[in-house]
């Protein structure tokens, strides 16, 4: 490292832990504006995020342009949420980077589930508390704050900004991305980069940073099973009819094998490199209760990363306050299911389906509704981005990071690839196994947030020095 490079970088960390109060307070006021993209709330809250954004990154005064856009949605032309979008061009010869986040939020749930107002960002034993705070507000803040320092930094020694950067802080991640392919081609020019930081994942703990190298894909699509064209009295038929419940829990439980590993033929396992993990650590995270045991077989992580997961997430049925002696004609559910890294969605989907149909009693009839896919993804972690980024890593959390695999997915990813396929992505995230994102009391881990800040700050200080 040059002197000129080794005092810049000496800033930066100076400038993180001056300016950090204020990403903190940026933060906070971030979180109460309660920016859920879902259509049943209200979207003036989503654009009042995307102003107050795009506020904060002119006040930097690094970039040539930036903006509030937005684009059709996949298939329509209705707009989707307002994004924010940003660019200062590179020197000749020097690289630029992409730097994604979300600003849009999950709904909050009942409020009584949390232990503070979801929208009232709250700083107890070392995290702030709040719907957004850590996914992926954080994610946000991460990047403006990690310019602030870097700006700050090389200013002060006098040096130049010479790499390019853009920005893309999405305002509907948490509802598909409906409008993000899109936006990509309407503002390619805008958003062109050698490399792309997607901060929208996790790290290993609130010590050891973590770059994730790994996505499931997802398949999601909801399922009617019915057994009669009307509704009918269960003293009377019940015992020689089969109704839509009886159906729907046989039909389900073929989804899954004595040991609750997934039972449908055709989807695959990847084979992916894999940490230590214990049941003890995944008892803890996860929050299983006293007695509860873990499903599937094999290593904990490869049942979280690399094979096929399948999960209920809603059903409609009568609930038990409205309960009647009767025999219900049909029962809808939702069907998410996560695929191992490779795996095609719409192959893993036709798989699904014939099981389904292949298990279904009594005959009972089953439709399909609204399929949505994601891909799955893995890094190429041969290029010099994802090397810069573990140097960084290791410097900013004074512990050398780990490759990890998430079982969630980031379908979006997809269309970044297809549309700039000579860029290297980077998946990161300020988020931690205590974060409990998209559930009540979700928070983020301050002191591991600002290990966060600067290794994006670093990361910058040293692109600024690479040729292309």
């Amino acid at each position: 490292m040059s002197q000129d490079q080794s005092a810049i970088e000496s800033g930066i960390r100076a400038t993180v832990a001056a300016q950090f109060e204020r990403t903190m307070g940026d933060l906070a006021d971030l979180v109460r504006i309660p920016s859920v993209s879902w259509p049943a709330f209200d979207a003036a809250h989503v654009a009042h995020s995307a102003e107050a954004i795009a506020a904060l990154l002119r006040e930097t005064g690094v970039f040539d342009v930036v903006d509030i856009r937005r684009a059709p949605i996949a298939g329509g032309t209705e707009l989707g949420q307002p994004a924010v979008v940003a660019r200062r061009e590179p020197k000749p010869g020097k690289p630029t980077v992409l730097l994604y986040a979300h600003h849009d939020v999950q709904p909050p749930g009942k409020d009584e589930d949390w232990d503070t107002p979801p929208f009232e960002p709250t700083e107890r034993n070392g995290r702030l508390y709040g719907r957004g705070a850590a996914d992926d507000k954080a994610g946000v803040m991460s990047h403006l704050a990690a310019i602030r320092a870097f700006a700050a930094a090389a200013e002060a020694e006098g040096r130049e900004l010479d790499l390019g950067i853009a920005l893309f802080i999405e305002g509907e991640e948490e509802w598909a991305s409906q409008s993000f392919g899109n936006f990509l081609r309407e503002n390619r020019d805008l958003l062109a980069a050698d490399a792309i930081i997607v901060a929208d994942s996790s790290n290993w703990d609130s010590e050891t940073p973590a770059l994730t190298v790994a996505l499931r894909g997802a398949v999601a699509f909801n399922l009617r099973i019915a057994t009669l064209d009307h509704a009918s009295h269960s003293g009377m038929f019940g015992g020689a009819v089969p109704d839509g419940m009886l159906a729907a829990v046989r039909t389900l439980d073929a989804l899954w094998d004595a040991d609750g590993a997934v039972a449908v033929p055709g989807l695959v396992t990847a084979d992916l490199d894999l940490p230590e993990y214990g049941e003890e650590r995944l008892r803890e995270e996860a929050g299983l209760l006293d007695g509860v045991t873990s499903i599937g077989r094999g290593e904990i992580l490869s049942r979280q990363w690399a094979q096929p997961a399948i999960t209920i997430t809603g059903i409609d049925a009568p609930d038990v306050a409205n309960a009647s002696n009767t025999l219900i004609p049909s029962v809808r559910v939702r069907v998410s299911a996560r695929i191992a890294p490779g795996q095609d969605p719409a192959a893993a989907y036709a798989a699904i389906q014939q099981h389904l149909r292949d298990h279904a009693p009594f005959g009972a009839q089953l439709s399909f509704e609204d399929p949505d896919f994601g891909q799955a993804f893995l890094v190429d972690t041969s290029g010099w981005a994802v090397a810069e980024v573990r140097g960084a890593m290791a410097d900013a959390w004074e512990r050398e990071p780990v490759d990890i695999g998430v079982g969630g997915s980031i379908p979006f990813i997809a269309e970044l690839v297809e549309e700039f396929p000579a860029a290297q992505i980077l998946v990161t995230g300020v988020e931690d196994p205590d974060g409990r994102a998209h559930s009540p009391n979700e928070s983020l881990h301050i002191a591991s947030f600002k290990k966060s800040v600067l290794t994006e700050a670093l990361f910058l200080a040293r692109l600024n020095d690479r040729e292309v």
